[in-house]
């Protein structure tokens, strides 16, 4: 009965860990993490880091709780999330424009009380789970009806699930929908065979333009013989289509297409 919610406890931190990680991996628009979170309450240079300070303790808290039954990680669990109680109340009152950032870049509506209500039924959850006396990984082996309990609840307290459904619903067409931060595309770019067929011929590996069309984000560089090589990288997809074109001192153009990038 006690550990019947530590499934549920992993499976947050995990989903919490991951989802800041690639919010600012990916970046997006600017001033977006001066409106998320723990992110809000340092200075600027600072949000980044914050955030992924609060991803490691996270994941941290996420494998002790999986892997023993040591009552160091059940209590800072406890106190994990009662701090985040307390913040999330503290953004309501001095910031009420900013996101709990729970989930990264999804949590970025202004903190109501379905978000402070999770935060604190999940101190009473965790409260709970440090009585259990197993390690979290036989209660994911042996889940109960309580478990599916805890999730429900969680569900009805997530404000994330309205904006993932509201998002499914009026999906924007890729040209309208933010893409990639420029630096997660040219890495894309740096993957791909058409980068590895012409890096060496480039004079500098880092572009001197760069610039969004439609789906398609440009990077110009030039290469030993003076002419523009510019690639192309679809916006859209785990594994986007990358064209190349050189355009010579002349004018006269070649074109060439390569998809997907590799992984």
């Amino acid at each position: 009965m006690w550990e019947s919610q530590l499934p549920l406890l992993v499976v947050l931190l995990v989903l919490g860990t991951m989802a800041k990680v690639v919010t600012v991996r990916l970046g997006g628009e600017p001033g977006e993490l001066a409106r998320l979170g723990p992110a809000v309450l340092v200075p600027g240079r600072l949000r980044a880091p914050a955030l992924l300070v609060c991803a490691a303790v996270e994941l941290v808290l996420a494998a002790g709780l999986l892997a023993t039954s040591h009552t160091i990680f059940r209590w800072a669990t406890v106190a994990f999330f009662a701090m985040s109680t307390y913040v999330l109340l503290e953004l309501r009152r001095r910031r009420p424009d900013a996101g709990c950032g729970c989930f990264g870049e999804v949590s970025s509506a202004p903190v109501g009380w379905r978000s402070i209500g999770r935060t604190a039924a999940l101190t009473g959850i965790a409260g709970v789970s440090v009585l259990a006396p197993v390690p979290g990984w036989v209660a994911v082996l042996n889940p109960s009806w309580l478990t599916a309990a805890g999730v429900a609840l969680v569900l009805v307290l997530s404000p994330e699930i309205d904006v993932l459904i509201a998002r499914a619903r009026f999906r924007a067409p890729c040209e309208q929908r933010r893409g990639p931060s420029q630096s997660a595309t040219l890495a894309r770019l740096r993957s791909s065979g058409a980068w590895r067929a012409h890096r060496d011929g480039l004079r500098s590996p880092e572009p001197y333009d760069s610039w969004r069309e439609l789906c398609w984000r440009f990077f110009a560089f030039q290469n030993q013989d003076n002419d523009d090589v510019v690639f192309a990288v679809h916006l859209s997809g785990r594994r986007p289509a990358v064209r190349m074109a050189v355009v010579g001192s002349e004018g006269s153009e070649s074109l060439t297409e390569y998809t997907p990038v590799s992984a």
